[in-house]
């Protein structure tokens, strides 16, 4: 009898830790948007960099460049590398209008790490669509760490009228969970 329960408390431990990494499990959202570490245009609205997201390996973020700081970044590279007019012209045609959106994944194998799984969808507030990526470019992700994988995709970002806040939802096809930011555009 002690054996049947000892075995049954372990079976129903290891149910309920299993539990947590089931794919489909919404993700849990802060009472306030909070704003990110790395990014000053972002905002979190999923809890995707805690503790919890580390344990099941399960991490995606956003940042965001505005036009104007990209503009500014090739200017200071072509006063400090004496650029020729060519390659500045080349690297300014490059920039995006809208500014740069850069998404990085971090994932438990690197298969897992595939950017392809992974769609974007921008909308105001007023709920007209501003960017809707089906897909990332496919790859596989690098290895970081212990046994995570990273991949990391930048993406030209639509050009907005106005100042003004961009809800971003990424939704993970693999793992069946959104991920929401606010992106504050410029």
């Amino acid at each position: 009898m002690k054996k049947f329960l000892l075995l049954s408390a372990l079976l129903l431990s290891t149910l309920a830790a299993s539990a947590q990494y089931m794919p489909g499990k919404p993700r849990k959202k802060y009472a306030f948007p909070k704003k990110d570490e790395e990014s000053p245009y972002v905002l979190n609205v999923t809890k995707n960099t805690d503790e919890d997201a580390e344990v099941d390996a399960c991490v995606t973020r956003v940042s965001y460049r505005p036009y104007a700081e990209l503009l500014t970044e090739i200017n200071e590279l072509k006063r400090m590398n004496n650029w020729a007019d060519t390659t500045y012209q080349r690297r300014f045609q490059q920039l995006p209008a809208g500014g740069q959106l850069t998404v990085t994944m971090y994932r438990r194998g690197a298969q897992n790490a595939d950017p392809a799984y992974l769609s974007l969808v921008a909308k105001t507030k007023d709920g007209k669509e501003v960017l809707n990526l089906q897909e990332l470019p496919a790859g596989q992700g690098r290895f970081w760490n212990r046994d995570l994988y990273m991949s990391k995709r930048s993406i030209p970002f639509t050009k907005t009228e106005a100042p003004q806040d961009i809800l971003l939802t990424i939704n993970d096809a693999k793992t069946k969970q959104n991920f929401e930011y606010i992106i504050k555009a410029q």
